[in-house]
């Protein structure tokens, strides 16, 4: 019986991760990800001594989705909205740092922009999922 429970619970994580999270669906995690990336190649072309620098925006730009994906784990709405209210917030966190970026010339301004303007979506949406938590718990 052990053995038959074992087939059956590896065939169900198999279909599970077949099928995948239904976070990594989400056009908010995607851009995400796709962000954290972007900032961690950004991140290797700033000159030396500003590993602090870089290390900070590396791990505001990664916590948006680590935090999405949380958030999209837990169970209660209000959890829930905490940790999208969470990664918000980070994205708030890498305006500042690219804006140090675009003023010491480690960026160009159309480099910067675009940035900015794709964080900006990301604030959109990630305000949008927070409302929707919102309506869900008043329901």
């Amino acid at each position: 019986m052990k053995n038959s429970a074992n087939t059956l619970l590896a065939q169900g994580l198999l279909v599970i991760l077949g099928m995948g999270f239904m976070f990594e669906r989400l056009d908010v995690y995607q851009r995400a990800v796709n962000l954290a990336e972007t900032v961690f190649k950004l991140a290797e072309e700033l000159p030396r001594g500003q590993a602090s620098l870089a290390d900070q925006f590396k791990r505001a730009a990664m916590s948006i989705s680590l935090n999405i994906a949380e958030g999209n784990g837990r169970w209660h709405s209000k959890e829930r909205r905490n940790f999208f209210l969470i990664a918000r917030g980070s994205v708030f966190e890498c305006v500042p740092l690219l804006e140090l970026c675009r003023r010491q010339k480690w960026v160009t301004d159309d480099y910067a922009k675009n940035l900015k303007e794709e964080l900006e979506i990301l604030a959109k949406m990630l305000s949008a999922l927070i409302k929707g938590t919102d309506e869900k718990r008043e329901h």
